[in-house]
C-alpha cells in the first residue's frame, strides 16, 4: 500500500470573520484581532474553531512501492480549493494509507470543513463500505481504523492527558523537531508574505512524523529491523540529493541529534 504523511498549516478565515462579527470595512490584520480576542474571551484560548481555519499549505511524504518523494501541495500561487482538490484527488489516485500527527483532531476536521466550502468531491475518502466492501472495518472515517493512522493519537492510546506534541516525541527519538518556526508563527509570517518558508516549515514537520511512524512500525512489526534501516537510509538518501536548503537543514539537524 503506498504511504501518504501529510499536515497542513493554517491562517484565520478573515471572509468568515467578517461575516461573523459584522466588520466588513476593516483589513484582514484587524479582523484576524478581532476573531482571536473574541475566542480568547469565550475560551481563554487563541486557538480558533476549527471553521475558522483556512488552509495556506498542505505537505506530504509519499512512499510509493518505488520511490518516496518530499513535497507541498500545488505552487506558491495555489489557492486554498487547488490545495484541497490536490489533497482528495491524491487519495483518489493512490488510495494510500493516511499518516498524520494530531490529524484526527485538526488537519482532517479541518480539510473535511474546507472541502465543503469549496465543493470538493472525495468519493474515496468518504467511503464506508457503502461501495466498497474492503472499507467497512477499515476505512479513513473511522478512530480505531488502520487506513489512517494518527501517530500522535495511536502513542497515546487514544487518551487526551497521554498526548504529546511532535516536538517531544520527535526530540525524545532522536530527530530534528522544529526547525526555525512554530505553528504559532505562521499567521505572521503570512502576514508578511512568506508563504515559502511556511511550505518549507510544513514539509520539515512531515518528515518528522514520518520518523516517528517508521519507528512505531518497527514496534508494531510491520516493518522488521532490516525493513526499517532500509527505509531510513532511503530518506537519508532522498535528502542527500535534494537541492532546498531547508530539507539539507533537515539532515545536518538529524545527524547531529
Amino acid at each position: 500500500m503506498n504511504t501518504l504523511v501529510f499536515d497542513i498549516e493554517t491562517v484565520p478565515d478573515v471572509e468568515l470573520g467578517r461575516r461573523l462579527y459584522g466588520v466588513a470595512d476593516l483589513d484582514d490584520a484587524a479582523i484576524a484581532k478581532i476573531m482571536f480576542f473574541k475566542h480568547r474571551q469565550a475560551r481563554q484560548t487563541d486557538f480558533l474553531p476549527l471553521p475558522q481555519h483556512r488552509i495556506v499549505a498542505i505537505s506530504a511524504v509519499l512512499r510509493t512501492r518505488d520511490d518516496l518523494h518530499v513535497f507541498s501541495l500545488g505552487d506558491l500561487e495555489s489557492g486554498e480549493k487547488e490545495l484541497v482538490e490536490r489533497f482528495f484527488d491524491g487519495i483518489e489516485r493512490y488510495s494510500p494509507e493516511l499518516v498524520s500527527w494530531n490529524g484526527s483532531g485538526f488537519d482532517l476536521p479541518v480539510l473535511h470543513y474546507r472541502s465543503l466550502r469549496h465543493s470538493v468531491t472525495a468519493e474515496r475518502y468518504w467511503e464506508i463500505g457503502d461501495r466498497e466492501r474492503d472499507y467497512r472495518y477499515n476505512n479513513y472515517l473511522g478512530r480505531f481504523h488502520w487506513r489512517h493512522i494518527d501517530v500522535m493519537d495511536v502513542l497515546a492510546g487514544y487518551q487526551f492527558g497521554a498526548r504529546s506534541s511532535l516536538e517531544q516525541a520527535a526530540l525524545l527519538l532522536g530527530f530534528p523537531g522544529k526547525l526555525g518556526m512554530s505553528g504559532a508563527q505562521v499567521w505572521q509570517r503570512y502576514q508578511a508574505g512568506e508563504i515559502e518558508a511556511i511550505r518549507n516549515y510544513c514539509e520539515t514537520d512531515v518528515l518528522n512524523t514520518y520518523l516517528v511512524y517508521l519507528r512505531l512500525q518497527l514496534a508494531r512489526g510491520v516493518l522488521d529491523r532490516r525493513g526499517h534501516d532500509g527505509e531510513i537510509e532511503r530518506l537519508t538518501t532522498k535528502l542527500e540529493q535534494a537541492e532546498q536548503p531547508h530539507l539539507q537543514e533537515f539532515l545536518t539537524a538529524w545527524r547531529a541529534a
